[in-house]
């Protein structure tokens, strides 16, 4: 496996320490990436986002969504069936499950609905008015002048 030293990027960068962060992430988690269960990403509006999880055989009262420090976390459990069941053929899967997405800065979960064998989960970007880009007046030189008052000498 390869290895990259982000230290040049440290030194050469301001600010950029979470990107930093995630590309030493990105590169240190495990080769194989989890595929159970499907999800799909989408953007619904300029700062509105939803995932959709493929959750069949799932109940509401299965899933578990929560979110912490940061990170979305779906969880499913299905319990246990007290009846004996023979399959001749077993497609669905209804295995137990941890799907985990990390969050932006200031993305928030709006909601979750389960409708037809889909999780849907709702997340909405809300960027504070102080955070938000602002236009800052050029000022010319002539018109600070104007402003300047002269001081007179008293005595």
């Amino acid at each position: 496996m390869r290895t990259f030293d982000f230290a040049p990027l440290h030194r050469a960068t301001v600010g950029f320490d979470q990107f930093a962060d995630l590309m030493d992430r990105i590169l240190t988690t495990e080769v194989s990436q989890p595929t159970y269960p499907p999800y799909n990403i989408e953007k619904t509006a300029p700062d509105a986002y939803r995932i959709t999880i493929a959750v069949a055989g799932f109940s509401e009262a299965d899933l578990m969504v929560e979110v912490k420090e940061k990170a979305l976390v779906v969880s499913a459990r299905k319990a246990e069936d007290e009846t004996p069941r023979t399959y001749l053929h077993r497609g669905i899967a209804t295995r137990a499950f941890e799907r985990r997405f990390h969050l932006a800065d200031h993305v928030k979960v709006t909601g979750a609905t389960h409708a037809d064998g889909m999780l849907h989960i709702d997340l909405e970007r809300e960027v504070p008015e102080a955070l938000k880009p602002r236009r800052i007046e050029i000022a010319s030189q002539k018109a600070l002048e104007k402003d300047v008052v002269e001081a007179k000498a008293v005595n």
